[in-house]
């Protein structure tokens, strides 16, 4: 098909846009700037958010650029229940996400990270691998951002793909580096309300002009059996179930979810989840619909690029006003959940780098964390930038980053359950998982005989860990039992012969099984029963740390000066207790 006339903005009119959004945003967070930064504030707010704002944040931080694009790619490459498939599981993995935060909690009030948890709960290779993966996975959710900022405005404008990434860059990074945490957060509210009100309006435009119904009834001819099919088995084994098993580790793994799950009040946790999960889901899907009115049309992005589908569709049915409220709409987007993963990068290196690792939480210089945190914003920002510059496949990007976090989720679940757990055992588990999920992602060993035949054992018992701990979450143990051997043994003969052609959903649920199999046979027979209470009493503020230190010292040298042996520090004290009762 050939493209209606698209329409274009000026390079002014781009810049102003920029200028009204950024400095909007900008001005924003100098309202809630403090002259003299909190450390702790910077990363989690003080743990004491309200609901309105943190809904608004957590939704806003689910749904992002990249997560509209895909969508719409999931919707113009399965057809009706692409969509559904993308929209509806990443909406039900966020309210999976609250029984579970409401333990992680529980056990660690005052934490600013799942990383800086499990070191309190095992040790530093935990952490450090926990923390790890977040960096990568936020480097690349930040790098899929500012591609989707880059191709938006080399679309709409006469700008290039890069001057596009480095204007959004500059943006995000602006308005998040002053008050990191507290700027996105509240940033976010004003970002989601403007979205879903964009949404509601574009979305359904965009079908008239496009002669809706009319266009499903004339394009018809342009789907596939498949495609045309609302239960299509190649939307749920393509998109579907590979989307459930990533999106399951997202919210367990990814620091950006822990982050708001830490910042929010814990009473309104469940509420919280509950609104974002409604938020999500209504405003992808509609989103997602775009690509499947695009399938109808015949409609072919230029290049065959996908990232360029929803930009084309909208400069090709838009009126300049409304391009320019879809325009911020998608900026808005992919801001709100690029600002997410600079502040959740600082927090990594503040709390889990810094924090414990270099200075020692006791030692561990608030102003010091805070130069550290911002230095990571900006050179976070800086890669994301020369990655960005590669222009990957941005559903390919979420697929594979939310499977390899699958090697996480059982471990990480397990850590704030189960005392039996060893620091071996979590990290021998994520890093088999790993080193079998590799293989089998890439298509690095032959999928047939007897290793196709073990790929898909490992498989099948990997659907039976994802609606286990589904159900583990809401129902207890011997509901996530039930279901899980259930569930395996009902898909086991529908699986051998058959799943090793869908490599993607093959290998993500063979990390959850390897990783789960793994942990469970080294912590079963430990007599190891680990005490869930030290957890909040080695995770809490530095800035009270740095407090109680700086008085001890005084007391010191008001002692040395009156040749008095000074009593043991608070804070000396806890340390001692943590380095004796810390697991090796």
């Amino acid at each position: 098909m050939d493209h209606p006339e698209m329409v274009q903005f000026s390079a002014v009119v781009v810049v102003l846009l920029l200028l009204f959004f950024y400095g909007g945003t900008f001005l924003i967070s100098t309202r809630i700037g403090k002259k003299e930064e909190n450390a702790d504030g910077y990363m989690t707010a003080g743990n004491k958010i309200g609901f309105g704002i943190s809904a608004a944040s957590m939704t806003a931080t689910w749904i992002w650029a990249s997560s509209m694009y895909a969508s719409a790619t999931s919707g113009y490459t399965y057809g009706i229940s692409g969509p559904i498939h993308y929209g509806l599981w990443g909406a039900l993995m966020i309210l999976f996400i609250y029984p579970f935060g409401k333990r992680i909690r529980k056990v660690a009030p005052r934490a600013h990270t799942l990383a800086e948890v499990m070191y309190a709960r095992h040790g530093r290779s935990s952490q450090l691998m926990l923390a790890g993966s977040n960096v990568v996975g936020s480097l690349i959710s930040l790098m899929s951002n500012f591609i989707a900022g880059g191709v938006l405005i080399s679309m709409l404008s006469p700008f290039n793909f890069i001057q596009g990434v480095l204007c959004v860059a500059a943006g995000v990074l602006l308005y998040t580096l002053w008050s990191g945490f507290r700027a996105s957060v509240l940033t976010d509210f004003v970002q989601v309300m403007a979205m879903l009100g964009a949404v509601a309006v574009l979305v359904p435009f965009i079908f008239f002009a496009a002669d809706f119904p009319a266009a499903f009834e004339t394009g018809a001819a342009n789907l596939s059996a498949e495609q045309s099919n609302f239960f299509s088995s190649e939307a749920f084994l393509n998109q579907g179930a590979p989307y459930i098993a990533a999106v399951l580790a997202y919210a367990i793994g990814n620091q950006t979810i822990a982050q708001r799950l830490f910042a929010v009040r814990e009473d309104l946790i469940k509420p919280t989840f509950i609104t974002a999960t409604i938020g999500y889901g209504a405003m992808v899907i509609g989103v997602g619909m775009l690509g499947v009115l695009a399938l109808y049309l015949g409609f072919e992005p230029t290049g065959g690029d996908m990232n360029n589908l929803i930009p084309e569709m909208a400069a090709s049915y838009l009126p300049g006003v409304l391009l320019a409220v879809f325009f911020i709409m998608i900026i808005g987007a992919l801001s709100s959940t690029a600002d997410s993963d600079l502040a959740a990068l600082s927090s990594i290196m503040m709390a889990d780098v810094y924090g414990q690792n270099v200075a020692g939480k006791a030692k561990a210089n608030p102003k010091t964390m805070l130069l550290v945190g911002r230095i990571t914003m900006v050179a976070a920002t800086a890669l994301a930038v020369i990655f960005a510059s590669l222009q990957l496949n941005i559903l390919d990007l979420l697929v594979f980053v939310g499977a390899l976090w699958g090697a996480l989720v059982f471990p990480v679940l397990a850590s704030f359950y189960w005392g039996k757990v060893t620091n071996k055992a979590f990290t021998t588990a994520v890093l088999v998982a790993l080193t079998v999920f590799i293989p089998v992602r890439f298509e690095l060993i032959p999928l047939n005989g007897f290793t196709g035949l073990l790929v898909e054992l490992l498989a099948v018992l990997g659907i039976g860990v994802v609606l286990g701990l589904m159900c583990f979450g809401f129902f207890g143990i011997r509901a996530a039992k039930i279901v899980g051997i259930a569930s395996a043994v009902v898909a086991a003969p529908f699986c051998f012969g058959f799943l090793r052609d869908y490599t993607t959903l093959s290998a993500s649920l063979v990390a959850y099984s390897v990783s789960t199999i793994v942990c469970y046979l080294m912590s079963f027979r430990s007599k190891m029963d680990f005490d869930f209470s030290l957890i909040a009493e080695r995770t809490g503020d530095f800035d009270a740390e740095a407090e109680m230190a700086a008085e001890a010292k005084k007391a010191r040298l008001a002692h040395s000066a009156k040749g008095v042996a000074p009593a043991a520090s608070p804070s000396a004290a806890g340390e001692t207790a943590t380095t004796n009762t810390k697991e090796n």
